[in-house]
């Protein structure tokens, strides 16, 4: 397998001009969840593949190496952010759109490995297929509708990934085992009080006072519903009410968001927060609903394809991370509903000429070599998958 590998990374220092090209022209057109139409173009133009076709909508797969099951997946995202970019690149986005989470870079990097591999089909040890994802920002969730379309049953061996991150050193990536990312569920809570006027609140039934209560009570779903070694969040977003100082209003809003890395402990406190938010609303003299987005499962690392993949970094030319956990969720967890998956994250923190920007920032843009990085990891991600 090693010697496979440095064929496969061989093949791709001879595609990285394309490569890197390719991600500036993705980077100038970014286009918004479920309408990336013109960003599939561009990836089927440089894949080549007569073979590609259509998934999840604008979603797209090609394959290559040996016919039959055992197919390890290698995924990418098309989807771009509603964000005006700032980094002041010279191919940078006028769209009011922009690829601030390297998704450019992800998809560049699977060309440049998916065209290397293709010179090397018949020594693979097991199908490649590389999966071309619409929608990861955004609901319905991309992956949630390839897994629900099927067409990875039955054939697929393994789902791996590599994603660009700036809390990591530079040239380094994290394989941990485990969950690596958070599940997410989202939250919409709506209070029904009696309004009337403020001067006489005896009158009324105040939604705003009760959903306080209920927003303070539910930080308590965190810190006494959950095991203390147990990583969670639960923050709310957003709150709505009212029209006027002197006018207790009829009704308040809000939006809330609860994550977990630790599967089990998904459904135990999203029904502990819809307890808290009832009984609170109802000492009120209120009624409450809350609404339920189910979002992402957590995305759990393959223990056995982590370790086999912390072995080849190395030889791939790149140092082994610090590990590397987020109650950040991505909708890659949906994948492990179908097969071992494994999530890689490649290190951006201190690369050179590159501003130290934050995932979804305006001035988020990771260096050209980042993409023979991420297809390097791409590449030692279905090594792992295929001899573990």
């Amino acid at each position: 397998m090693v010697e496979l590998l440095d064929l496969l990374l061989g093949g791709i220092e001879e595609e990285l001009p394309f490569a890197l090209a390719l991600r500036e022209r993705l980077h100038a057109n970014p286009e918004p969840s479920h309408m990336e139409r013109g960003t599939a173009r561009l990836v089927a133009e440089a894949l080549a593949d007569e073979e590609t076709r259509s998934v999840a909508g604008n979603g797209l797969l090609a394959r290559t190496g040996p016919s039959g099951s055992g197919a390890v997946v290698v995924r990418a995202e098309l989807d771009a952010l509603p964000i005006t970019e700032e980094t002041g690149a010279p191919f940078a986005s006028t769209n009011g759109m922009m690829h601030a989470c390297g998704h450019d870079v992800h998809m560049a990097a699977l060309a440049a490995f998916f065209r290397a591999a293709r010179r090397l089909d018949g020594l693979l040890p097991a199908p490649l297929v590389a999966l071309y994802q619409p929608s990861e920002e955004a609901y319905p969730s991309g992956a949630d509708l390839v897994v629900r379309e099927g067409v990875l049953e039955g054939e697929t061996a393994a789902v791996v990934a590599a994603h660009v991150h700036p809390d990591l050193p530079w040239r380094a990536v994290s394989v941990e085992a485990g969950a690596v990312n958070a599940s997410s569920d989202n939250l919409r809570i709506v209070v029904e009080g009696e309004g009337g006027h403020g001067a006489y609140p005896h009158r009324a039934r105040d939604p705003i006072l009760a959903l306080s209560h209920l927003l303070v009570a539910l930080q308590s779903v965190v810190s006494r519903r959950l095991d203390p070694m147990h990583p969670g969040v639960l923050s709310v977003g957003w709150l709505r009410s009212g029209s006027a100082e002197n006018v207790i209003p009829g009704r308040a809003e809000a939006g809330a968001t609860l994550r977990v890395l630790a599967p089990e402990d998904r459904r135990p406190l999203r029904e502990a927060a819809l307890e808290i938010a009832e009984h609170t609303a109802r000492a009120h003299g209120c009624a409450v609903w809350v609404e339920v987005t189910e979002g992402e499962p957590a995305t759990v690392n393959d223990p056995a394809f982590a370790a086999a993949a912390r072995s080849l970094l190395p030889k791939a030319g790149l140092a082994l991370g610090p590990p590397m956990r987020s109650c950040g969720s991505d909708d890659f967890g949906f994948y492990g509903r179908v097969a071992p998956s494994l999530m890689a994250f490649v290190g951006l923190e201190g690369a050179p000429d590159s501003p130290q920007a934050a995932l979804h920032h305006p001035r988020f843009l990771p260096p050209e070599e980042a993409v023979g990085l991420v297809a390097r990891t791409q590449a030692v991600a279905y090594v792992a998958a295929a001899s573990a």
